[in-house]
């Protein structure tokens, strides 16, 4: 268990180099300036750079202003660690409960518009599943894009998982139900459904995902029992639209960051779980199979305000 905890932090910490190189080697420029409205500004500025976002911003100074009120010179230790204080505080429960396999089995809907890396992450999640001893059934419900069905069936081949997939245009709603009720008959214990990447803003296009979660429901009253949003950390603070609009549709139950290793703004985690408190449950920080790390607030932290 140490050794897998150690590797995961070692990922985090290789996956945030960018954002980590930014942020300290800019605040390094601020080694022995005093504190003046100025510096503050500048201070302000870095943390927008770093894709923070204003209200966590806001929150971030105001703190910082109250802890470090007295002080002449900019101490950059000791705003770092100011900082991880305020952060690990704003995280607060951020990693979730521990999922719970009491009901079977554990359906998980993963939602996420094109390009948000879904469909990979899906297969990396399988992984993962499959590594814990869990009988994982993957439903290729994103019937409008060939290729990620057919890729999701290489896939599955490879690493011998079960998979449900149809031909393409078919009804995601139908593989998702095909999906389940294969499920119950053969016993797995972990469902992964796939879902067409659409455009967050269409308003059809959510209600044929709360059809989904619908139909799930109509074999398994419980199910699904998770609903993921999988983003592309790279897209910054319109990251936070998407969240919203797919949580006041589908009520979502966790969020993965994928492409984390892509982006020197990183700080759009805590950016998102101190509106939401959605509980972020996986990073995805490389391409390999086993680079989707379970989320770990004190090493996100610990990473993304270490000093260069």
């Amino acid at each position: 268990m140490f050794s897998f905890l150690k590797s995961s932090y070692q990922k985090v910490q290789t996956a945030l180099t960018k954002t980590r190189s930014f942020l300290g080697t800019r605040l390094k420029s601020f080694k022995g300036k005093p504190w003046t409205d100025e510096t503050w500004d500048e201070l302000e500025q870095l943390l927008y750079e770093a894709d923070l976002g204003s209200t966590c911003i806001e929150d971030l100074i105001s703190f910082l202003k109250k802890e470090l009120r007295f002080r002449g010179e900019v101490d950059i230790e000791e705003v770092l660690q100011k900082l991880k204080e305020r952060a690990l505080f704003l995280l607060e429960g951020a990693e979730g409960e521990a999922l719970s396999w009491k009901h079977t089995p554990l359906v998980i809907l993963i939602v996420g518009i094109n390009g948000s890396g879904k469909t990979t992450t899906i297969a990396k999640l399988s992984n993962h599943f499959d590594r814990e001893q869990k009988r994982v059934l993957i439903g290729a419900g994103d019937t409008f894009r060939a290729a990620a069905a057919h890729q999701l069936d290489l896939w599955a081949q490879k690493e011998k998982i079960d998979i449900i997939r149809s031909k393409s245009g078919a009804d995601p709603s139908a593989v998702a139900f095909d999906t389940v009720q294969a499920a119950i008959a053969r016993h797995h214990d972990t469902v992964l459904i796939d879902t067409a990447g659409r455009l967050h803003n269409k308003q059809d296009l959510m209600q044929e995902l709360v059809k989904i979660q619908k139909t799930c429901k109509k074999l398994l009253s419980f199910a699904p029992q998770e609903t993921w949003l999988v983003l592309d950390a790279t897209t910054g603070q319109n990251a936070l639209d998407q969240v919203r609009i797919f949580h006041r549709h589908l009520s979502l139950t966790g969020i993965i960051l994928t492409k984390l290793d892509g982006t020197a703004k990183g700080g759009i985690v805590i950016s998102i779980y101190r509106e939401f408190k959605i509980p972020i449950r996986f990073l995805g920080v490389g391409e390999a199979a086993d680079d989707l790390v379970p989320f770990d607030k004190n090493a996100y932290i610990e990473t993304l305000f270490s000093r260069e």
